[in-house]
């Protein structure tokens, strides 16, 4: 199934913003709607105060060509002081403005970075085995820190811009004539069209970045989880090589990105300095003429600084915006993100009597071309316990997947209880079976956290007693923080007999009616695994129970033993009657027992003292 990819190659649409305005509107929330409504307030009357401002300052230039003097100081005291009156204001109503509006910017950020990362936990599983987990996150981080920018820059800088030339040009109109306000308006349309047009240039450097910036965060990620792998056979070079290529792109991207916005610095500056020039030089024609006064001629030079002011930034805002709308976009396509899995219209929740696990000429492909599971058929009676044997590749591990409702099977029947498991809903299908899985992947938090995982909300008492039930209580009284103690990324702290005494303890305390061991021993030592199997029989006593099994020695209790191989059951019964039908089975079991005879044999031979360290003494020269 492919995917599309996070960085468009085209233009950033504009349907980001119009999937972000019901977070801005959100419903039942009239408390943030009313905060809208005076954050734009106040963006107005900023604006008005900011207008106004000029005509203060240049009325105070005027004031000086009228007598008696101390009157003339007077007024141009007067004036000057609501000139700095109207500055403060301008400040002050911006800082309302954004104060006001951060609690619905930080709500709408909350909001869509929530939803995008609760959608992304409903994804099936072929959708997570194909993404890299490095490359999400920097989408949900990108995604909203693009929705930071495109709140802050569009709603307060460009559409400013757009009211205040406007607004501008009308006073360069009254106040002088139509070519000054002309010039106005042609000198902020060249600037516009310069700076969009070299952002949109500049925008495929930036695309370029966030590709390596992605590559390399997903490398560092995928390295530095897999970092005892990389030390077995010594490819910190080669891992630091590979991170390096990636940061060499995205130096390279950024060097071009650096370089054109030195072009676009220039190109921007030398417009602006056109554009008052020739403004100013209209003004002081007028001016001379004595059509205008004085006063007014500073006036149009405040105006003109004022209305390049925010132009000045014109790039930046296209900039960040154009961004901010590529990497929304590539967050609201992760949220668009069809659920290969989805529960169906009118599912209702699973409710368990006995806990019958019932699979009905099941058929299952990974892809089309590849059939794992052929029709096959076999019921787990309630409170029973049956096994799945194989070879690698039977298609052992895909039924405890189907399940879980991983995935959707191609044809045939799961019921549990008499209910098609496609017709509950996958919470509570789920919250019915617990797992220990072969490999057992622990959060970077305490051993308490890890084992209350279980049930969330449980109680020290119950996680101490699950604990004891699966016989790791005494290891954590050993450890310097006890139940507090960290157990490292991934669990590595840990011995691989410790997390699977975990995950037991964790199953324990989620008491399900249903019991999945998905070859829960088969990483583990010979001694080690016969300690995790006393403490499974504990947790899978009465209980409905599923065992996927490598090691035969751990199933030969089982109430019924299916040989699975290549998708399908060739034999099947007790652990004696499959043994007397000399078959499948019976050539695995003899197989596993010489191999256990074998290390038995190397252990006794490693662990006599009259034998040297090696496998055989050398005899003397």
């Amino acid at each position: 199934m492919a995917h599309p990819v996070e960085e468009g190659s085209s233009a950033p649409s504009f349907r980001p913003l119009w999937r972000l305005m019901p977070y801005l509107w959100p419903q039942g929330r009239p408390d943030l709607r009313a905060r809208v409504v005076w954050s734009i307030v106040f963006l107005m009357l900023g604006i008005i105060t900011t207008t106004i401002s000029q005509q203060f300052l240049g009325a105070a230039v005027d004031a000086f060509g009228t007598t008696p003097q101390t009157a003339v100081l007077w007024v141009v005291i007067a004036l000057v002081a609501a000139y700095a009156m109207s500055r403060v204001l301008m400040q002050a109503f911006a800082q309302l403005r954004d104060g006001v509006f951060a609690k619905v910017q930080y709500h709408a950020m909350r909001e869509v970075a929530v939803e995008t990362f609760a959608h992304v936990h409903t994804l099936s599983m072929r959708f997570h085995l194909e993404r890299k987990t490095g490359g999400l996150s920097r989408i949900i981080e990108r995604g909203t820190r693009g929705i930071d920018n495109i709140l802050s820059f569009a709603l307060f800088s460009v559409f400013p811009i757009i009211f205040q030339v406007l607004i501008y040009a009308g006073l360069l109109l009254w106040t002088f004539n139509i070519w000054v306000a002309l010039t106005a308006i042609g000198m902020v349309a060249a600037y516009s069209w310069f700076t969009v047009a070299v952002t949109r240039w500049r925008i495929a450097f930036r695309r370029e970045m966030n590709e390596s910036d992605t590559d390399a965060n997903t490398k560092a990620v995928d390295s530095l989880l897999n970092f005892e792998t990389v030390k077995y056979f010594n490819n910190e070079k080669h891992e630091t090589r590979r991170y390096d290529v990636s940061m060499e792109k995205y130096s390279n991207a950024s060097i071009q990105s650096q370089t054109s916005l030195s072009i676009l610095n220039t190109g921007q500056a030398a417009i602006i300095a056109i554009g008052q020039g020739i403004v100013l030089a209209l003004a002081a024609v007028m001016v001379q003429s004595g059509e205008v006064k004085l006063g007014q001629f500073v006036a149009a030079n405040l105006i003109v600084i004022q209305l390049y002011q925010p132009l000045n930034l014109l790039g930046t805002v296209y900039r960040e915006i154009t961004q901010g709308l590529v990497d929304m976009e590539a967050m609201f396509r992760l949220l668009n993100q069809p659920r290969e899995v989805q529960d169906r219209p009118g599912a209702k929740p699973l409710a368990v009597s006995g806990g019958e696990i019932r699979f009905d000429n099941v058929v299952f492909a990974y892809d089309p071309e590849r059939v794992v599971l052929k029709g096959i058929s076999f019921t787990v009676p309630a409170g029973r316990t049956v096994a799945i044997v194989g070879p690698s590749g039977a298609g052992k591990s895909t039924i405890s997947r189907i399940l879980y409702r991983f995935y959707d099977i191609k044809s045939g029947t799961v019921t549990i209880d008499g209910h098609d498991i496609r017709d509950v809903t996958q919470e509570s299908l789920r919250s019915v079976i617990g797992i220990v899985p072969q490999d057992t992947v622990l959060f970077n938090d305490t051993v308490k956290y890890n084992i209350a995982y279980g049930r969330i909300g449980a109680n020290e008492a119950d996680i101490k007693e699950a604990a004891r039930l699966a016989q790791i209580d005494k290891f954590i009284s050993l450890l310097p923080l006890g139940y507090d103690a960290m157990v490292g990324e991934r669990g590595l702290k840990l011995s691989g007999g410790e997390k699977q005494r975990v995950a037991i303890a964790r199953t324990i305390l989620k008491n399900p009616p249903i019991l999945l061991l998905d070859e829960a021993t088969s990483a583990l030592d010979t001694g080690t695994e016969r300690e995790i199997q006393s403490a499974l029989n504990v947790v899978s006593r009465d209980r409905t129970s599923l065992v996927i099994a490598h090691r035969l020695s751990t199933v030969v209790d089982a109430d019924e033993i299916l040989v699975l191989d290549h998708g399908q059951i060739i034999e099947r019964g007790r652990h004696s009657e499959l043994l007397a039908q000399n078959g499948h089975y019976a050539s695995m079991w003899s197989k596993q027992r010489e191999a256990a005879a074998a290390r038995e044999k190397l252990k006794e031979v490693e662990n006599d003292p009259d034998v040297a360290p090696g496998v055989a003494k050398a005899e003397p020269a």
